[in-house]
């Protein structure tokens, strides 16, 4: 287990993650329950044509349109929009713009790795606390004080939780901006809850608050990631962008004001499906006596406790011996769990199930 509350011990800054390279180039395998976002979404399916992308071979610094469509979105003004090559790279941008070398950052555990390799690679000084699992990863106000100190200058956070897909309500977001730190979360699932909740960007100056087109809109391939930040924190980070991307691809710029104005064709039924999917699993893990894990009520993924312990061997078995695979939950800090995500067909969803259901059965 890491140090909860207390401050990590001194290791090098982190340069790389391991985690998405073995996101990348695992081994590919038929019923993959590793995935984390729903099917993809073919943009050829939409009426435009070439004409639309603007290929003058130009780019358009900070592109209105697409920031305008962001904001029309979320509900905020376009000064307060800053575009990003997806949320990793939002996360990322945000935490320099933040702090400072040696600021000491607060984030959750269990958590999304690059987060914590973000502010690793910042030199932070990086402090925990927890979402427990019994507790149904519930963010608790009074556990983030309790981990604060006066040198606390940033709260990371991720809503819908990253893995268990648990969701904080507005008043324990509230509480912890009432702590005296900034508060960066993590939205990028937070649009497969129902009902839609309001970015956290609606609760006040302390908020600042990533998301993208991948996770829940099935759109990976564009890259398009924002942050929603008051207006002088949002120049602050687009002139810091110079330094890293300087403009956006103004082709990818185009096809993201497209899917904005086809929003509704690209969600689709992707609502359904994982309500249809949620309640598969629901009903798998309540059969199950080897597995605990909260109800699945929101998002694409869960994050199960395991009875047999380590899940890398049954990761190891389901990739071996039933063409299935699960993300082991040393990723996410806790080997004992492993994550499940519902982005497949829900027929596909059921094999895999059953699959798993079986590779469970043989470690028993």
């Amino acid at each position: 287990m890491p140090l909860l509350a207390t401050e990590e011990p001194p290791r090098m800054r982190t340069m790389r993650s391991d985690y998405m390279h073995w996101a990348k180039f695992k081994a590919p395998v038929r019923y993959a329950l590793t995935g984390s976002e729903v099917p993809h979404f073919r943009m050829d399916s939409l009426p435009w044509s070439v004409a639309d992308l603007d290929l003058d071979g130009a780019s358009h610094p900070r592109y209105p349109p697409l920031r305008e469509a962001i904001a029309a979105r979320y509900g905020v003004s376009v000064d307060r929009v800053v575009a990003a090559d997806g949320t990793s790279m939002a996360n990322f941008l945000a935490m320099a713009t933040l702090i400072e070398p040696g600021d000491e950052v607060l984030v959750e555990h269990p958590t999304y790795e690059l987060l914590l390799g973000a502010a690793s690679f910042l030199a932070a000084s990086i402090k925990r606390f927890e979402r427990k699992p019994e507790d149904a990863f519930r963010l608790d106000p009074a556990t983030v004080a309790a981990a604060m100190s006066d040198r606390t200058r940033l709260i990371v956070i991720t809503n819908l939780h990253n893995p268990s897909s648990a969701l904080a309500s507005e008043d324990e977001l509230r509480a912890i901006g009432r702590l005296g730190a900034r508060v960066l979360v993590d939205e990028v699932y937070l649009d497969s809850a129902t009902p839609l909740p309001r970015s956290a960007a609606h609760l006040g100056a302390e908020f600042v608050c990533t998301n993208s087109l991948t996770k829940v809109y099935g759109l990976s391939g564009l890259r398009c990631g924002w942050i929603l930040a008051e207006p002088e924190l949002a120049e602050r980070m687009w002139r810091l962008n110079d330094l890293f991307g300087v403009n956006q691809a103004h082709p990818a710029e185009r096809l993201a004001c497209i899917a904005f104005e086809h929003l509704d064709e690209v969600i689709g039924d992707n609502p359904a499906m994982l309500a249809r999917n949620r309640a598969l699993w629901n009903a798998f893990a309540a059969a199950r006596d080897d597995i605990d894990c909260m109800p699945a009520e929101h998002g694409i993924t869960v994050f199960p406790h395991w009875a047999g312990g380590d899940t890398e061997r049954l990761d190891a078995l389901l990739r071996e011996r039933y063409d299935t695979s699960v993300v082991p939950g040393r990723w996410f800090e806790m080997p004992e769990h492993f994550r499940v995500g519902f982005g497949l067909t829900t027929a596909d969803l059921e094999e895999a199930l059953n699959r798993l259901g079986s590779a469970l059965d043989d470690l028993r």
